[in-house]
């Protein structure tokens, strides 16, 4: 199999990257934890991967992934922001975003 990689990275480049705030459960103990992305598509990745690993930085979501395993967590997009080309603008409103779905769900941050 042939691949162009020259093409492959202008394409990876060329994506449209989405803001957002997503939500890691565990629908057997009932945890929620959120978080913000500047990047949402690349983001669920990075957190599984810390979690096997087992070194990820949030105490609880870790022991979490130890007792139910990958099969016992999702991974959920609430929302994605409007797109800014702005870089402060968009890091405020993730915060923002990020506080409002915190004070509704009352869930804390990853």
């Amino acid at each position: 199999m042939n691949i162009d990689r020259k093409a492959t990275i202008a394409a990876y480049k060329d994506r449209k990257v989405e803001a957002g705030i997503f939500a890691v459960r565990c629908p057997a103990t009932g945890g929620l934890w959120l978080g913000q992305a500047p990047d949402i598509a690349t983001i669920q990745t990075r957190h599984w991967f810390s979690l096997r690993l087992g070194s990820h930085s949030n105490r609880a979501l870790q022991a979490a992934w130890q007792a139910q395993g990958e099969e016992g967590m999702v991974f959920e997009v609430l929302e994605l922001l409007p797109d800014e080309t702005d870089a402060i603008a968009r890091a405020s409103q993730l915060r923002d975003a990020l506080r409002r779905w915190r004070n509704q769900l009352a869930a804390p941050a990853i």
